[in-house]
């Protein structure tokens, strides 16, 4: 498939709703990663965890809820059910939320939810005393106000930040969570061959964004979670800049994009020339392709994940760039997790000596940034199985024909 030709509604007309096959998390597997987590409490001394409203109360319960100075969650203790913690005025609305059923506590607009917090857990007998003091885990994605004020009402407890537990659970993805990322995956890759299929001189950044936006509900999905498009040299910037591009022929496209599925994300990246490419677009074109390929060999288990990031970069220097973060050359991670969040550990990146292991899911995008020029990224994501990484897309073709066979 080659770049441009088609008129923005055909590109359109020729989408169609992926989503069809695309199950939910069933509450089964909700109330399966409850019990794991207190498996994991009770295995390291922890009496209860505190689920914030965001992806982790989204993860254990089903139940949907953006996080505001309002404090919305849940109280997992090590034994016992979920009791959910939300202003009394919203507790129709968090009942018609909620895939997991539970007590819901509810604090009044005067209260502070943070001393009922200490209510619900003395109710069930986590209470400091003269022999013990216990350990609360505190959502890490809790602001810092709600924080604040959580620890100040929980005097006699150890309060400690609950990633160690949170990323344990959800780092491994479960066979329904990658058939969600699929379908994600699979969808964002549609919309990207149709807005490379638009591209003609004097077409602006903004008008493919709105293109993509429309691309992605066309698919199936609410829109797009978010939208990259850089034109030229703003493709050496790694997540753009403020300014709107006019596309000319020997430009550097740089789409980089993704949408939700049952809450699960999909992101990818793909650079290619509209016109034709010269010889230095071509050079580091190859060399991003060949550091995207080496990332993806080094990936096995039980592999320290920092050595997918150190293959990455012994690529691109081997083309004469970095070394190390050092430009133009990769500025950045070679990948990080992905699921509920866009960005979730664990990361392909130096210092992170955890080990690969099947379920976990990355992004692979040893991105080349050549300053005052322009930047490369092929992002593909791959999934980890005992026998090694899986594609959930496949890497880009070529760089005249970046999505292979139409």
């Amino acid at each position: 498939m080659r770049i441009g030709g088609r008129t923005k509604q055909a590109a359109l007309d020729a989408l169609e709703n992926m989503t069809g096959h695309a199950a939910p998390i069933s509450v089964d597997e909700h109330l399966s990663r409850i019990r794991r987590a207190q498996a994991w409490m009770g295995a390291n001394g922890v009496a209860a965890l505190y689920l914030n409203a965001g992806s982790n109360l989204t993860y254990f319960s089903g139940t949907r809820w953006s996080p505001s100075e309002r404090m919305v969650g849940a109280i997992l203790p090590a034994v016992g059910e979920l009791v959910y913690i939300a202003p009394a005025f919203e507790e129709g609305t968090i009942r018609k939320f909620m895939r997991v059923q539970g007590e819901i506590a509810c604090w009044d607009e005067h209260e502070n939810p943070a001393a009922l917090l200490r209510r619900v857990l003395e109710q069930r007998a986590i209470a400091p005393n003269s022999l013990s003091a216990p350990k609360l885990l505190v959502d890490e994605s809790t602001p810092l106000l709600m924080a604040d004020a959580i620890r100040a009402a929980m005097s006699g407890y150890v309060l400690e930040n609950a990633y160690a537990l949170t990323s344990f659970c959800r780092m491994r993805k479960s066979e329904a969570e990658i058939a969600l990322i699929q379908c994600a995956m699979d969808m964002t890759m549609a919309v990207h061959r149709a807005a490379a299929s638009i591209l003609h001189e004097g077409i602006t950044t903004a008008e493919v964004e709105e293109f993509i936006q429309l691309a992605h509900r066309k698919v199936g999905a609410s829109g797009s979670y978010f939208c990259i498009v850089l034109f030229g040299e703003a493709t050496s910037y790694p997540h753009g800049v403020n300014d709107v591009q006019t596309l000319v022929r020997g430009d550097t496209v740089l789409i980089d994009t993704g949408c939700k599925v049952h809450n699960y994300m999909s992101d990818i990246t793909r650079s290619y020339v509209f016109g034709e490419a010269s010889e230095r677009q071509r050079f580091v074109w190859k060399a991003e392709k060949e550091a995207q390929q080496a990332a993806f060999e080094a990936a096995r288990p039980g592999v320290p994940c920092e050595e997918v990031d150190k293959a990455a970069r012994r690529s691109l220097e081997a083309n004469g760039f970095g070394p190390g973060y050092k430009l133009p050359g990769l500025p950045h991670r070679t990948g990080h997790g992905i699921g509920l969040d866009i960005h979730e550990g664990p990361y392909l990146v130096g210092g992170e000596t955890r080990l690969l292991e099947p379920g976990m899911c990355f992004s692979n995008e040893p991105m080349i940034c050549v300053p005052g020029e322009f930047g490369i990224r092929l992002e593909d994501h791959f999934y980890m199985t005992a026998g090694g990484p899986r594609w959930f897309t496949q890497p880009a073709h070529s760089l005249d024909n970046p999505f292979g066979p139409a």
